[in-house]
């Protein structure tokens, strides 16, 4: 694609919003990494990695955003969009899919998405900015990289759902065909199901009757990324169904339901409990 001179400006603050804060947090390395690893440090450079790899996917959004935008002559100062059938690109601003709309791919730099009930989306990304998918609406993958996810009753994702920071909740029949993943912020399931495992790293973890298949996995902090505040708090909850190990690479407080089922727990001990709540 060609770029016009009147383009430039309009990528050049796109990036001042956004891009280059991920640039820089990407340049630095990670807060204790050595270039001699040791083999227990494998699995956290494994997480770094991971963690480097989603940001610079919303990096590659970020810059097709705004070349697309500055390509249209459309002002990357933006503002709040309106999807329509072929979908909303918009770069400082929120984008809003209404109620029944089948629309393409939507996506933002810096502000939320709203997919109302009943919508179709190809996928809906963001870099700073919420994502909420109302009841019985369908997309094909959500992400962000600071900011929650939200998916009322009834809602599908084919794909995964991620961010980085941020929290992840789905609502009652929920579901989520491919992997649900975030690396700072709680998660919380009711009556939902995941098709393609769990994973986090200081996210507290809340599930009630709920089905996952491929199991959960804390992975250990990197220093990419990440921050914690304690040990994660990880419920299973009454009615709940995990298929495939709960693996643990960091301390955590693991609660298990006695009226729930689980696969091998691995890196930690799980105290069961009675009742609907776990203890304190």
């Amino acid at each position: 694609m060609s770029v016009s001179r009147a383009t430039s400006p309009r990528i050049a603050a796109a990036a001042r919003c956004g891009i280059g804060r991920a640039l820089r947090l990407l340049c630095s390395r990670p807060q204790g990494e050595s270039p001699h690893r040791t083999q227990d440090g494998a699995v956290a450079a494994a997480s770094a990695r991971n963690s480097r790899g989603i940001v610079v996917k919303h990096l590659r959004i970020a810059l097709g955003v705004a070349l697309a935008a500055g390509a249209a002559g459309c002002d990357v100062g933006g503002g709040d969009v309106t999807a329509g059938a072929n979908g909303a690109s918009t770069v400082n601003g929120s984008v809003h899919v209404p109620a029944g709309l089948h629309s393409g791919k939507v996506d933002t730099v810096n502000g939320s998405i709203r997919i109302d009930e009943n919508a179709t989306v190809a996928s809906a990304s963001t870099v700073n900015g919420s994502i909420s998918l109302g009841a019985h609406a369908t997309a094909d993958s959500l992400d962000t990289v600071n900011g929650s996810i939200r998916l009322d009753s009834g809602a599908h994702v084919l794909r995964a759902v991620s961010t980085v920071n941020g929290r992840l909740t789905l609502a009652s029949a929920a579901e989520v065909g491919g992997q649900l993943r975030n690396v700072n912020g709680s998660i919380a399931l009711r009556d939902a199901h995941v098709a393609q495992g769990l994973r986090t790293v200081n996210g507290n973890i809340d599930v009630r009757g709920s089905h996952i298949e491929g199991g959960i996995v804390v992975e250990r902090s990197s220093g990419w990324f990440t921050w914690s505040f304690g040990l994660p708090r990880v419920v299973i909850g009454p009615g709940s169904v995990v298929q495939g190990d709960m693996r643990f690479e960091r301390r955590v407080h693991l609660f298990v339901s006695d009226q729930a089922t689980v696969g091998a727990v691995i890196g930690a001990t799980a105290q069961r409990f009675a009742g609907d709540s776990a203890p304190n």
